[in-house]
């Protein structure tokens, strides 16, 4: 068994083929041979709808889960909080390796926080549960649809901001010429246009070719993709309060999914963590009994401390004008019985409520 290859399966974008290259390093660093496979998926060919609009959960796990099971290929890597909690029963989560940073931050020009965007500013993001949580904190701004790998968003946070001080700088270089040899000519900016572009990163500069229909003062996204995808020291953000903003079940963990038992064992023995395993367990079981999905705004995180799992919950409605949110420590031998049973309460003290609302937007759009 250790002299096979094992195929795995990967969605193409930055992120996802570096979240792949980081169990393919792990894996190999353990004396086995892995090659990556590029699959598209749903969410990948449909670029211009929300996710809650795809039409159904998973939109960027199932066609890498359809060829494990096929057995063409034999594991995937997906992010885990794009998975959907109903899966084929031959079908095992069968690695889940440490997690990395499980917030959201705020993507700024700037560099602002939350709290001192001006009001009206358009904030960009693609998850409901960020939409429901921002307009529950700032509900003087506006939220607008983003979609795209993170560095397409990044690029239509700059886009505007960067072509804006690229008119004014050249505007600046002409009245210096026309003013040349004059005292009185107060300049603005110590470099030229053409020196200022010089010194922008590859980031910058592809942002400063890209159209945008909306101006966004600000993005939300994880902090773990941003970090995946090594843009965390080429952008300004910063971290969003986690007792306000409660993250998606599961978010900054990696699921690898197998359904051969003897890939099953293998990738279990060399990657699973057995914290993250307890925490995303608990998250993903709370998520599963709300029935919430990816149509509701749900916001699910468990930290293990000691003898207990500590998991903050959060349920909104979709325009951020109710939310309940509660927290409780559940007994790590038991965390996955009383994690159902800790979403039985959050549903009868009315987060079933909220779901079911969701439900029924979703259902009209």
């Amino acid at each position: 068994m250790t002299t096979r290859t094992l195929r795995l399966a990967t969605r193409g974008s930055a992120l996802a083929r570096a979240q792949a290259a980081s169990i393919q390093e792990a894996l190999v660093s353990r004396s086995l041979d892995v090659e990556l496979v590029e699959v598209e998926t749903t969410g990948d060919r449909i670029q211009d709808e929300l996710i809650h609009r795809l039409g159904k959960t998973g939109a960027f796990v199932r066609a890498l889960d359809e060829r494990v099971l096929d057995g063409e290929l034999d594991i995937a890597v997906h992010s885990m909080k794009d998975m959907p909690t109903e899966k084929p029963n031959d079908l095992v989560v069968a690695g889940v390796p440490e997690r990395a940073p499980a917030g959201d931050v705020l993507v700024t020009a700037e560099g602002y926080d939350i709290d001192e965007l001006p009001e009206g500013a358009v904030v960009g993001t693609s998850s409901l549960r960020r939409q429901a949580q921002l307009l529950t904190y700032r509900e003087d701004i506006e939220v607008a649809p983003l979609r795209g790998n993170v560095d397409t968003r990044i690029q239509k946070l700059l886009a505007t901001h960067l072509q804006r001080e690229h008119e004014a700088r050249v505007e600046n270089d002409k009245e210096r010429q026309e003013k040349r040899g004059k005292t009185d000519h107060d300049e603005e900016f110590d470099e030229s246009a053409d020196e200022w572009f010089d010194g922008l990163s590859e980031l910058e500069r592809q942002a400063m070719s890209r159209k945008v229909e909306t101006e966004y003062d600000a993005i939300v996204l994880a902090e773990a993709g941003l970090k995946r995808s090594g843009l965390d020291e080429k952008v300004n953000y910063e971290r969003l309060p986690r007792t306000s903003f409660v993250p998606a079940p599961g978010q900054g963990a990696i699921a690898v999914t197998a359904s051969d038992p003897e890939v099953i064992d293998l990738v279990n023995d060399k990657l699973d963590h057995p914290r993250t395993r307890v925490e995303t367990t608990v998250e993903r079981t709370i998520l599963a009994e709300l029935g919430g999905g990816c149509i509701a705004p749900i916001g699910v995180h468990a930290l293990l401390q000691g003898e207990h799992v500590h998991v903050d919950v959060q349920v909104l409605a979709t325009d951020g004008t109710e939310s309940i949110k509660t927290s409780r420590n559940l007994p790590v031998g038991t965390h996955a019985t009383a994690a159902r049973d800790f979403a039985a309460t959050l549903s009868d003290r009315g987060a079933g409520q909220l779901i079911e609302a969701a439900r029924e937007e979703a259902a009209e759009e």
